[in-house]
């Protein structure tokens, strides 16, 4: 009886420190994120309001560094209240802060392919919802001296090997790009890495700030 009594102490132990594990990946890091989000929101708030007002901020995209704020990120289809700082990288570190750019990939509104990536659970979870992202739906994204509107043009799930998807023109490494595009991409299904969920879209337009 002994050894049962504690081995369902034990159990109901390792249940506890499960359960706040699990607790900690859904909410803790939900709350690192938002923290992290408000610095960089604001930062890029002073950015724009710096170039609008004719103050050069000195904010050349081809120059972010690594976890450093480059561009707003909205949805609306998601939400009128949804909105993150896109980071440059997708290392760890930086897709903790929030969505990320694949270094490399072409900045927002250039001709090739603008890539991000995105945690679609924990850390706030900034892509959880792209699924429900259907064709023709915006994609805004909002640096320094204009805003882009993207619109979705289709989607598809590929293994997490399939490194096509970040070509200039995607699946077509040998193509020369003719047209500004973003890929978003998460991982899927939710709460597994087994394979990655894909959206693109294509430049509609480019409006200057001011």
């Amino acid at each position: 009886m002994r050894a049962l009594r504690a081995i369902g102490e034990l159990g109901i132990s390792m249940g506890l420190v499960l359960l706040l594990f699990y607790a900690y990946l859904l909410w803790g890091t939900d709350s690192y994120t938002e923290g992290q989000q408000h610095t960089l929101q604001r930062q890029l708030d002073h950015m724009f309001s710096h170039e609008t007002t004719g103050k050069k901020s000195g904010h050349a995209l081809g120059r972010i560094r690594l976890g450093h704020a480059l561009a707003l990120l909205r949805i609306p289809r998601l939400g009128a209240d949804y909105k993150y700082a896109v980071v440059e990288g997708v290392g760890a570190d930086e897709l903790r802060k929030g969505p990320g750019h694949y270094p490399g990939t072409a900045m927002p509104g250039q001709i090739g392919n603008f890539v991000i990536s995105g945690h679609r659970t924990t850390y706030a979870a900034p892509f959880n919802r792209i699924d429900e992202l259907r064709r023709g739906d915006d994609i805004v994204v909002d640096v320094a001296d204009a805003r882009y509107t993207y619109r979705v043009d289709h989607k598809e799930i590929v293994d997490p090997t399939d490194l096509a998807v970040v070509d200039p023109v995607p699946g077509h490494p040998a193509l020369r790009p003719s047209k500004a595009m973003i890929t978003m991409t998460t991982c899927h299904p939710k709460y597994s890495a087994q394979q990655r969920l894909i959206v693109y879209g294509v430049l509609a337009t480019r409006e200057e700030r001011s």
